[in-house]
């Protein structure tokens, strides 16, 4: 038996449920799982079919071929808003978190890190109160624990790598959030401000793509959640 995890508008189309469990034990294959969604969940299927939905296999990527083992962790992964080992220092600079962040408290701990840095860009997400001609009186953010929090560190990892820069931090909020209030801070810290302002910007493009973070936004219309991200 494979136990199937659901995030953002999948669970609506699952009848609000938020695991499905499959009758497939070792052996089988991600197809087999794409078989049952079609005779069972033909919208969801459709999705996955489109390559709208991804299908992850203990919190990796997965392709049609990928074999399962009983006890997998096997999840759908609809649009996105996702390492090595680290240091306590180090995961702090990588955080998802309900409570709020205080931009100066964040701003402090990066440069704390160096005494070489020069330039610092900065990255703030917040709630605004319209989204595609509707009014949005709330947003709701949902994620995948654990793969979320590695993806956030291969974007670090990225980008120190790619990038001439110093440190970059990464914070992103979950749960409720009301409007006004911070969602993300990205902070990129160098020695001179074209390298830090090409990695913030990069750092939250490739956070809006690859991380599984969801975002529900509360309208008068009702719940509506948002599959892509500008």
């Amino acid at each position: 038996m494979i136990t199937l995890k659901l995030f953002g508008l999948l669970k609506s189309l699952a009848h609000n449920q938020t695991e499905l469990a499959l009758p497939i034990g070792s052996g089988g294959t991600v197809l087999d799982v794409v078989g049952l969604l079609d005779r069972e969940y033909p919208e969801i299927a459709e999705l996955v079919h489109k390559k709208k939905v991804l299908i992850s296999v203990n919190q990796e990527i997965a392709h049609s071929d990928t074999l399962l083992n009983e006890g997998d962790e096997v999840a759908l992964l609809p649009p996105f808003a996702g390492g090595s080992e680290t240091s306590a220092a180090d995961d702090m600079l990588v955080r998802i978190q309900r409570e709020d962040f205080s931009i100066d408290a964040e701003l402090a701990r990066i440069r704390a890190r160096s005494r070489r840095i020069g330039g610092i860009a900065i990255f703030l997400g917040t709630a605004r109160d319209r989204s595609k001609g509707r009014d949005v009186n709330g947003i709701k953010f949902e994620y995948y624990e654990g793969m979320a929090q590695k993806k956030l560190r291969e974007i670090r990892d990225r980008a120190l790598k790619d990038f001439d820069i110093i440190d970059v931090l990464i914070v992103h909020r979950y749960g409720e959030i009301e409007i006004g209030d911070n969602i993300v801070l990205v902070i990129a810290a160098a020695e001179h401000r074209a390298e830090a302002f090409r990695a913030c910007k990069w750092g939250i493009d490739e956070l809006k793509q690859i991380t599984p973070i969801w975002k529900q936004e509360s309208t008068p219309e009702g719940e509506i959640w948002v599959e892509e991200h500008p």
